[in-house]
């Protein structure tokens, strides 16, 4: 199951992931959460509650991202679990998105 929580303020918005990132999250992450961020200057991602990312996940990451870094959004990854992370290494996602996404 996918869920997630936005914390706002003025200048960012944290979006807190929960669950898989799959083909399931991605409606929601398309139509719910990416209208609201898109509303922020700085935008944080937080990977401390997904504890699996497949390749549907992988790509719906990088897309999001370079959306919202061509609407001019500047963007951050933050505490991914090291079981996603190694994902993310194997698949060499911090090469494609930069390492100045990551924290």
């Amino acid at each position: 199951m996918f869920a997630y929580q936005i914390h706002k303020s003025e200048e960012e918005a944290v979006v807190v992931f929960e669950g898989d990132l799959d083909i399931e999250s991605g409606e929601v992450l398309e139509e719910d959460i990416l209208p609201i961020v898109s509303e922020y200057p700085s935008v944080r991602l937080n990977f401390s509650e997904v504890y699996f990312v497949d390749s549907s996940g992988i790509g719906l990451i990088i897309r999001t991202v370079d959306e919202l870094r061509e609407g001019g959004r500047s963007v951050k990854i933050e505490n991914v679990r090291p079981e996603v992370m190694e994902v993310f290494e194997l698949l060499q996602i911090r090469e494609i998105l930069g390492e100045d996404v990551f924290e």
